[in-house]
This record gives structure tokens, C-alpha cells and sequence, in this order.
């Protein structure tokens, strides 16, 4: 396959050019054209960006992660592999143990053998180690304290399956737990927290490197207590990653957020539920109801659940409404989720050597195509 005549994105810059590509692998930039039985795609003058990566999406297409079922994770990765993303990690919620260790095998099965659409990466865990006082729209009645041995069944036969797990690092217990999972290699990342500027510094020492949708289901930002937000903007060991949905934090907070961490170290993620790709309507979200109307997922008592937000529409509002120039809202959909998941050696960057998960999209962030380990999904 070669792709001719396409404004090339890369994580510095942007520049006008062709890519060749062979058995899955990007091969060359700006090759001479190859022989005429190569499939040619002339770009348009499109912008050509890596494939979206999302490290945070719970479910799309009418199917949640939870369901444990290869229709389900099929339906959410040829959902939004429509849309641009072309790998995620399936997100898990706070469930009975039995039952996250279930979903985590279908998504370890998923990974291993393969299906139509977005590649999964592994897993992310959201809880069950979290804080009542912090629960957004997790489930309370599955709360549990952090223990290794919880962890152990809950991951019992699929234990390479997740890559991150969200957790409050005030919880008793939380300390050997972070430093187990980090020597694991799993991403720990402090959210659903109540925590202290000073609970959060004791965690980093312990292994902790990420913050959770950044200012939803944590303390925020106070003069006098930093909380896990001010934690955040403070500590350079902590990346973080952000709804940028215009509804779970407000254009202006983004622009600070994005000039205090810098385009480097955020992630740009949907946190996505059921109804994404869905019209309005009442839906799920692990176990509770969630009413879905003007692009806001909420349960009953008002919290937001998650979104509808596909990560097109996240670089989208990110470049229109934050001011970052196109190839760094790009990164923090491609890149930067890369070196999270562990993959940045061969994904999320247009360079030889690199997996073709490709999208063409317009000046609108209409997607035009979409190419997914060499092969064209759309």
C-alpha cells in the first residue's frame, strides 16, 4: 500500500508527503511511487495521522466491556475503530471480583486472538480499590480495600491481561499494594481519591505515575490543600489525562491544565460508555442506570457516567477550543497513550518500522479512512 499526497502528522510538526506501507509495518516516508499492482491511495491533501489509542473506555456501540463477551469488546472496537481509534484498553468497572476476573479473560482472549476493528492492548482497571467519597459512578456496594490478594483473584489466570489499574492511595493498604502492582509494571494511577498533596507524594514514592480523568472523582485544587489536582500539576512523575468533552471540565480549566502539564505528559482519552455511537436514551453503566441526553451520560442523582466522546471529537476540541496547535492534540491521542500502554516502539508515531494504524481526516475531523495493521477497516 502507498499513500500519496497527504499532510503528514507527525509528534513536532506537520509536513506534506507519501508513506509506504508492507506487511502490517510502515516501510518508508516519501518512497518513490511503487509498482502499479500496489494499492495507491491518493490522500487529497487529507491530514494523515497515527491511529487513535484510547487508554480509557468503558464501553460503545450499545455494549459495555462488563458484558465479558467477544460480541461485546467487537462491537466497541469496530465502533470506534470507525471513528479513528485503532486500539484501546477496555475498561473494567467496581463489580463483584468474580466478575471483573471474567471480563478480563474475555479481554485477554481479545488481545491474543484478534477481531474487527480497534486492536486491544490489555486491560485498564477502575477499582475496585477506590474511595467512597470519591465515587462518581462506580458502585459502592463492590468497594473493596486494597489488598494484593484481592488483586491476585481478581486477576487469577489472566494476570498479563491489565496494563493500568485506577486506585485512592489513601486507602489503608494502599501503599504495599501500588509498590506490588508498579514492580508488576502495571501503570498505577490515583483517582476515584480523596487523597492529600502529601498522600499522593507518598504514593509517587512508592510507584504511582498517572492521575485519573483529571479533576473528576478527586480533591481538587485549593490554596491551602493542593489535593491530587494541585498534586498533578505539581509533580513532574505524574502524568495525567483528560475528558475534553466540554462537559466534565470547562474549556478554561483545560487551557490551564494544558499549559501547567504541557502537551508531553496528558493523555487524551473518551471514558466512553454504551451509548457512544448510540442516540439519546437510558443505558448502563456497570450495573447502574445512566441516562444519555445532549452528549452527557448521568445517573439518576445527576453524576456524570462516563461520556458518548470518541477521541476524534477529543483532538477536535481540543485544537478549536484550547489553542494547541493540530500535531500536539494529535500526540495526546496517539503518542503519549503509546508510551503508556508500553507500545510507543511501534505504535502511535508515522515512522518506518511503525504498525500501519493509519486515519485520514479532513479539516473538519471528518475521518475519510481508516487503515488498521495494513488493512483498510473503512
Amino acid at each position: 500500500m502507498y499513500i500519496q499526497n497527504a499532510k503528514i502528522i507527525y509528534p513536532d510538526r506537520i509536513e506534506s508527503g507519501s508513506v509506504s506501507i508492507q506487511d502490517q509495518r510502515i516501510t518508508g516516508i516519501n518512497g518513490e511511487i511503487p509498482d502499479k499492482n500496489d494499492m495507491i491511495i491518493d490522500g487529497q491533501g487529507l491530514y494523515l495521522a497515527p491511529g487513535f489509542i484510547d487508554i480509557h473506555i468503558h464501553g460503545a456501540g450499545g455494549h459495555d466491556t462488563m458484558e465479558g463477551t467477544p460480541e461485546a469488546l467487537d462491537s466497541i472496537a469496530t465502533t470506534i475503530a470507525a471513528q479513528g481509534t485503532t486500539a484501546f484498553l477496555p475498561t473494567t468497572m467496581t463489580t463483584p471480583v468474580d466478575r471483573i476476573n471474567h471480563a478480563l479473560r474475555a479481554i485477554g482472549q481479545r488481545r491474543d486472538g484478534g477481531g474487527p476493528g480497534a486492536q486491544v492492548l490489555g486491560a485498564h482497571l477502575e477499582g475496585p480499590f477506590i474511595s467512597g467519597a470519591a465515587i462518581g459512578a462506580q458502585n459502592p456496594a463492590y468497594l473493596q480495600e486494597p489488598s494484593i490478594d484481592v488483586y491476585q483473584a481478581m486477576t487469577e489466570g489472566c494476570g498479563d491481561v491489565p496494563v493500568s489499574i485506577t486506585m485512592a492511595c489513601e486507602l489503608e493498604g494502599s501503599d504495599a499494594l501500588i509498590t506490588y502492582l508498579a514492580g508488576q509494571g502495571l501503570v498505577v494511577s490515583i483517582g476515584h481519591s480523596n487523597a492529600t498533596y502529601e498522600e499522593v507524594c507518598r504514593a509517587v514514592a512508592a510507584g504511582a505515575s498517572h492521575t485519573t480523568h483529571l479533576f473528576n472523582g478527586m480533591s481538587g485544587l485549593h490554596h491551602r490543600e493542593p489535593g491530587v489536582v494541585g498534586a498533578t500539576f505539581d509533580l513532574e512523575a505524574l502524568t495525567t489525562e483528560v475528558i475534553t468533552d466540554g462537559i466534565h471540565i470547562s474549556w478554561p480549566v483545560l487551557r490551564t491544565t494544558f499549559r501547567q502539564k504541557g502537551t508531553d505528559q496528558v493523555c487524551l482519552i473518551s471514558d466512553a460508555m454504551m451509548a457512544c455511537g448510540m442516540p439519546d436514551g437510558v443505558y448502563e453503566l456497570g450495573g447502574q442506570e445512566v441516562i444519555v441526553a445532549d452528549k452527557a451520560a448521568r445517573l439518576r442523582t445527576g453524576s456524570l457516567a462516563g461520556s458518548v466522546l470518541t477521541l476524534r471529537e477529543a483532538v477536535r476540541n481540543v485544537a478549536r477550543h484550547c489553542g494547541i496547535p493540530l500535531h500536539e492534540a494529535v500526540k495526546m491521542a496517539t503518542l503519549n497513550p503509546a508510551r503508556f500502554c508500553g507500545v510507543d516502539d511501534h505504535k502511535g508515531r508515522i515512522a518506518p518500522g511503525y504498525d500501519a494504524d493509519l486515519v485520514l481526516f479532513d479539516e473538519d475531523f471528518q475521518i475519510k479512512q481508516v487503515i488498521i495493521g495494513g488493512k483498510t477497516f473503512c
